[in-house]
C-alpha cells in the first residue's frame, strides 16, 4: 500500500475532506494527514513515514483488534482513546487496513448524522 492509494481510498468515501490542521501546534506535525466526514476526524497518518494508519473504532472493537493483531499499538497522543494505529509491515493485512478505515468512516458518519438530526 502506498500513500496515494490509500489516499485515494479515504476519498472515494461519500462526503470525506482532508486537511492537515496540526502543523499550527508544532512544526514536526506538518506531515499528519486527517481524514474528515461530517468535520469529524475519522482517520490520519502522518505522509511522510506512512508506516502506520490511526482510525477511530468502538472500544469494544479497539479491543477486539488489539487482541487479534500483534502489530497494533495506541496512537502517540493518549487523548485518542477510542482509536487505534494500525502499524504497516506487520501482521495486517492492506485489505484489513481498508476494511478499519471503513469502519471508521461509518462509525464517525453514524455517530454525527443523528446529532445533526437531533439538532433540528
Amino acid at each position: 500500500m502506498d500513500i496515494e492509494r490509500f489516499r485515494e481510498y479515504c476519498l472515494s468515501m461519500e462526503g470525506v475532506t482532508e486537511k492537515m490542521p496540526f502543523g499550527k501546534f508544532a512544526r514536526r506535525y506538518d506531515s499528519i494527514l486527517v481524514f474528515y466526514v461530517l468535520d469529524h476526524m475519522f482517520c490520519f497518518v502522518d505522509m511522510d513515514r506512512f508506516t502506520s494508519v490511526t482510525v477511530k473504532s468502538t472500544p469494544d472493537e479497539a479491543e477486539q483488534i488489539r487482541m487479534k493483531y500483534w502489530s497494533v499499538s495506541n496512537p502517540v497522543n493518549q487523548s485518542l482513546r477510542h482509536w487505534v494505529q494500525l502499524d504497516m509491515g506487520g501482521d495486517i493485512a492492506d485489505s484489513d487496513i481498508y476494511a478499519y478505515t471503513r469502519r471508521a468512516y461509518e462509525i464517525v458518519r453514524a455517530a454525527y448524522t443523528k446529532k445533526r438530526k437531533a439538532v433540528r
